[in-house]
């Protein structure tokens, strides 16, 4: 773990003070809208996991910088890889900037990819920005589970594979690096909480999972210092961004088990996805005062070091904030390669893996 603030971090903080110096100035106007009133944030998951630290570390900041110091609370929709909650925000919450939806980067795949029961337009919300752009993931499998190498894991049929929904972040990549490493007829079990999918792990439950190494050194230490886990490799956003734990630097990276250039095509389409981290978003029809507010609280928090402290002592990783001003141009530039399209909604759909080529 890093004991200084990443140099992307320092340069936004550089880039973005000036900028703001320019912008006007518009709290004043709205101290008496939000002071004494609630904000909820709906979040596209279960309570506990990785996602949920990221938001609650934020919350005292955001208290602080949004005028009128309004409370802050959850409330918790998971549900159809975050489609569930976007679809609530989107069409169901009251446009007032009262409401607030934190989701997975599952809510831009899946309207990326055309999938059923998406009931909003990516383009039409108003974007906060995320805590992170970079993320790196890795798959991990039970030690007793006897998977020591990569052969003896592509040996076994039916390995069972743990995630959150069918669309969800931990669901798309364990069913990724499952078709990437060639994992024979896995089973895949999409029926748990994000705090949930660990102990299922220990207890044997399922045998492996995709999760971040934030998470494992924020939650899971033991793993590590007592070997509980066999970690197969990584996948790196964006491509090239080591992870500077010694132990998952020195994994394979998932594009090396590519086969052809839809693949890694594929691939970047994923990693786009995860830039995109997890968007904070408006409803459309938000008042245009309160939208410029709730931004600048955001990059206000994304900015202050000592959210970055209170992020690092959360989820053990530092944060690398996608600023408002950069949140609606980052899910623009999503790769839209109709081949990489086309692979990456069946191996993210509920169906069988298909054949390598």
């Amino acid at each position: 773990m890093k004991n200084k603030l990443p140099l992307r971090f320092r340069a936004a903080i550089m880039l973005v003070t000036v900028a703001t110096l320019f912008l006007p100035v518009v709290a004043a106007a709205q101290t008496s809208f939000f002071q004494g009133k609630t904000i909820t944030i709906v979040q596209g998951r279960d309570p506990g996991g990785t996602g949920d630290l990221r938001v609650r570390a934020l919350v005292p900041f955001l208290q602080k910088y949004i005028p009128g110091n309004p409370t802050i609370v959850m409330e918790f929709m998971p549900g159809g890889g975050s489609r569930k909650a976007a679809n609530h925000v989107f069409r169901s919450s009251r446009p007032d900037g009262l409401t607030i939806g934190n989701l997975s980067s599952g809510m831009v795949s899946l309207a990326i990819l055309g999938e059923s029961g998406v009931l909003y337009d990516i383009d039409k919300f108003h974007y906060l920005g995320s805590p992170y752009s970079t993320y790196h993931s890795v798959f991990v499998t039970r030690k007793d589970a006897g998977f020591d190498t990569l052969d003896k894991l592509r040996a076994a049929t039916g390995v069972k594979i743990g995630g959150q929904s069918v669309g969800f972040s931990t669901y798309n990549e364990g069913r990724l690096f499952t078709y990437m490493l060639g994992l024979k007829d896995a089973l895949f079990i999409a029926a748990f909480g994000g705090a949930e999918l660990d102990p299922a792990m220990m207890r044997g439950e399922i045998d492996g999972r995709a999760t971040g190494p934030d998470t494992i050194l924020s939650r899971n230490k033991d793993w590590l210092e007592k070997g509980l886990v066999n970690i197969h490799a990584i996948m790196e956003t964006p491509k090239g961004d080591k992870h500077p734990h010694p132990v998952f630097a020195k994994l394979p990276e998932i594009e090396t088990f590519a086969r052809n250039d839809r693949e890694r095509k594929m691939l970047a389409l994923q990693r786009g996805f995860r830039v995109t981290g997890t968007p904070f978003v408006l409803p459309p029809g938000t008042p245009k005062d309160r939208v410029a507010i709730l931004k600048e609280a955001f990059r206000k928090t994304y900015l202050d070091p000592d959210f970055a402290k209170e992020y690092r002592k959360l989820t053990a990783d530092d944060p690398t904030p996608l600023l408002p001003e950069n949140h609606e141009k980052a899910i623009k530039e999503v790769p839209r390669d109709p081949d990489a399209i086309e692979l990456f909604k069946i191996i993210a759909g509920p169906k069988k893996l298909p054949p390598r080529t």
